[in-house]
């Protein structure tokens, strides 16, 4: 019983650190950019055509920013102050676990030991790692303003809920960086 207690143990958690799945942000921009002219946006097609992605993963994407633009107060418009763009990066993280609890006894320079021995063995795991990046350009300078970027592990999920609600996830915790707050300067 205490054997089953411990093999149980390492898996787990395994289980708990992946339900706790976060999103790390980080943000850029621009400091001469004035966000309080920033009203309207449009996505900026030339750019996203260039994410490497499902198109189904872009609509995704796409749907999710737009539902935080208009939280935001944002309007979708032909003639944008802002375009949004986006583009992602993805890796495959493995981890390996080395749970090797062993023992045994012997004398001399016999090679047979005797005693109690056991081992777990190896644990590998592996996990798709992913970066979605926004972009907001300057729609007359055409320059980027702002970046927002979300770091977090995707799940491997067949469930297309979860996909989504994790793509929400992902846009709503980078767009909350967004405006940047802006310290003045003395």
């Amino acid at each position: 019983m205490k054997k089953i207690q411990i093999l149980a143990l390492p898996l787990l958690m395994v289980v708990l650190l992946s339900a706790c799945t976060s999103v790390r942000v980080l943000s850029d921009y621009d400091k001469d950019a004035n966000f309080n002219t920033y009203k309207t946006y449009a996505f900026y097609k030339t750019g996203i055509d260039k994410a490497q992605i499902s198109d189904l993963d872009k609509k995704r994407i796409l749907r999710a920013i737009d539902a935080q633009m208009v939280t935001r107060g944002f309007t979708k418009s032909n003639s944008p102050d802002i375009l949004v763009s986006i583009f992602t990066k993805e890796k495959e993280q493995v981890d390996i676990y080395n749970n090797y609890w062993g023992g045994g006894f012997g004398w001399g320079w016999n090679p047979y030991f005797w005693g109690p021995g056991w081992n777990n063995g190896t644990q590998v795991s592996t996990r798709t790692q992913g970066s979605l990046y926004i972009d907001l350009i300057d729609a007359k300078s055409k320059e980027l303003v702002w970046q927002g970027k979300g770091v977090g592990t995707l799940g491997n999920s067949k469930s297309i809920e979860k996909k989504e609600e994790r793509i929400q996830q992902f846009v709503s915790e980078i767009l909350k960086a967004y405006p940047p707050q802006i310290v003045a300067s003395k």
